[in-house]
């Protein structure tokens, strides 16, 4: 068996090295850097200031290259210290694994295959977790975690929480982090499929020791609490720009139109009621007046009611600008129809407290008004062309 891992693919060769972050984890450092020593040669240890007996015996590995720093910093920036310096030392992937003996070494060959079929992806190592070992509260935030990822990045993965990964280092290794904690293995993937890299996954083992055993740096409330912060961040910025922008791509690409028509209009198994509801709550998103917040409310409630995200999209840029002030101004008109006011004229130099406390509710209200009938004049609109010009397919007869 091969103790170094390079891979020749064509003019891109690939050299994968493991990175182990460790912190306090003398009883099961050495028995995992052992085990990782029987795949490969090329293993890198970074001790977050550790204050127990990781130094000494980081000593006895002689082959090991090793990065030491006081005083310990958090898993975060242990990993971005790890990534940059394997960058810099000519690695093209690095594998992360946990010095807790939670990871089996033996699952490294599963990258190994892994990285040589999609060098260009980052690759999650997905573990079990419907075990009947497995810490509930694990399993919760897990599926928490997922759930978010998903939102901010369209990618559905098993298991996002997993730190048994390999890292594509001309992403990992030049990034520019925000965080510094547990909260980066958040962050990483997220902006690495933000760079438009496929993020995927392969199935591996993992061992969950006995709760009296089990050593963890967690800290419930404070991580917690700053992995909230940053998800909501990262979804703020994912609604806002990213999503929008790969759509556009998507759209302006080559055959964009085609795939987009084919998604869109032609998808057989999507009723003619779903496309037109679709169509329908984009012009709602789109004119309602919450201004700069119809995409971050009407993506996650499209994908909540199972709509067709391309088309709400489509019907939501009703909006846009040059478009935007005429909405505005018949939100207005409209709302100060429905409330009897006499006086039609908007002199905004002359206006006092009151004049905008009147004007505002009238926006607002003409503005829903103005967006629900639109909405359901479209969507009604949409339904009867679509009944008129598209033919649905038939659901074959599973008795036969």
């Amino acid at each position: 068996m091969s103790r170094t891992h390079s891979i020749s693919l064509q003019s891109a060769p690939i050299r994968i090295c493991v990175l182990v972050p460790t912190y306090n984890n003398a009883a099961t450092l050495a028995q995992v850097l052992n085990e990782i020593l029987q795949y490969t040669q090329d293993l890198i240890v970074v001790n977050d200031g550790a204050t127990d007996q990781t130094e000494q015996i980081l000593k006895s590995f002689k082959d090991v290259q090793v990065i030491t720093y006081q005083p310990n910093r958090g898993k975060g920036h242990a990993l971005k210290t790890g990534f940059r310096y394997a960058y810099k030392q000519g690695y093209t992937h690095a594998i992360t694994i946990d010095s807790d003996g939670q990871h089996y070494p033996a699952d490294l060959p599963v990258f190994f295959k892994a990285i040589e079929r999609m060098p260009q992806a980052m690759i999650i190592g997905a573990r079990n977790m419907d075990q009947a070992h497995i810490p509930g509260k694990s399993s919760f935030g897990n599926k928490f975690s997922n759930f978010w990822f998903w939102v901010e990045t369209g990618i559905r993965l098993p298991d996002t929480q997993s730190g048994y990964r390999a890292y594509p280092l001309a992403h990992a290794g030049t990034m520019k982090y925000f965080t510094r904690k547990y909260e980066l293995e958040i962050e990483a993937p997220v902006r690495i499929a933000w760079r438009r890299v496929p993020v995927t996954y392969v199935p591996v083992k993992v061992y969950y020791p006995p709760a009296e055993e089990r050593i963890s740096h967690f800290r419930p409330f404070k991580d917690f609490m700053r992995i909230s912060v940053l998800n909501t961040f990262l979804t703020f910025i994912a609604l806002l720009y990213i999503h929008p922008r790969n759509f556009l791509l998507k759209l302006f690409s080559k055959d964009g139109w085609k795939e987009l028509l084919k998604v869109a209009l032609l998808r057989p198994e999507e009723s003619n009621t779903r496309k037109a509801a679709s169509i329908g709550f984009g012009v709602f998103m789109g004119i309602v007046p919450i201004w700069g917040f119809q995409l971050l409310v009407g993506i996650p409630a499209a994908m909540a009611l199972r709509l067709n995200k391309a088309l709400f999209i489509i019907a939501a840029n009703i909006s846009v600008f040059p478009i935007t002030p005429i909405w505005w101004g018949l939100s207005l008109l409209v709302g100060k129809w429905l409330l009897g006011y006499e006086d039609w004229e908007l002199k905004i130099s002359q206006m006092q407290l009151a004049d905008f406390k009147e004007a505002g509710a009238a926006f607002f209200l003409g503005g829903t008004v103005l967006a629900l009938s639109l909405g359901l004049i479209v969507y009604f609109i949409s339904l009867l062309t679509l009944k008129i010009f598209r033919k649905q397919a038939t659901i074959p007869n599973r008795e036969h």
